[in-house]
């Protein structure tokens, strides 16, 4: 079994433990936790994500949880704010460059955290799982939206699968992007 592999079977124990479910042994510290990995596995890990959320329900019957793809997330969010057309209109008419300056304000951490809530409301979900990261990047950071969403997902545990590195104290989009201060999570496997 290779140590992808290894790490992609942990990932449902972990999930489903009364550890993790509990914020146990965090020292009052979130809940949110990275299942970071090589982006060439993005197909694998896309697949390993529905396989969890179909055995999420049947491993823990109870248990309330939802799952969020940020690259969805921006695309409903700007077409239920008539801005999708308009944002690709301007990508095609000018460029990349204009469309992700158009972006910065409608896309701002903020205002996609409180979007994220709306849709994973804390008090509703005993866990969130959060996908899509490399496909929503560079309109969104994803440390930037994890330190929104800190004040606002209460107790909720977050889970967030990164095509990249996190090294514990930062992470490191596709492993070459610049890395980014982000040390208030922790590893879901290792």
């Amino acid at each position: 079994m290779t140590p992808f592999k290894n790490r992609l079977d942990k990932i449902l124990d972990r999930l489903t433990s009364d550890e993790l479910l509990s914020n146990s042994g965090l020292g009052n510290e979130i809940g949110f936790y990275i299942f970071d990995y090589p982006p060439e596995y993005e197909m694998e890990v896309r697949e390993h994500i529905q396989f969890i959320l179909r055995q999420l329900p049947k491993r823990k019957p109870d248990l309330k949880f939802t799952h969020i793809n940020l690259f969805d997330l921006i695309l409903v969010y700007l077409k239920n704010r008539n801005l999708l057309d308009r944002v690709l209109d301007i990508e095609s008419k000018k460029g990349t460059e204009d469309l992700l300056n158009s972006l910065k304000g409608p896309l701002d951490a903020k205002k996609i955290a409180k979007e994220f809530i709306s849709l994973a409301p804390p008090e509703d979900n005993d866990l969130v799982l959060v996908s899509g990261v490399g496909s929503a990047y560079p309109m969104l950071r994803s440390h930037n939206l994890l330190n929104n969403l800190h004040h606002l997902m209460e107790d909720t545990p977050l889970v967030m699968f990164y095509p990249g590195v996190f090294t514990g104290q930062g992470l490191r989009l596709f492993g070459k992007i610049k890395e980014t201060n982000y040390y208030r999570a922790f590893q879901l496997v290792v």
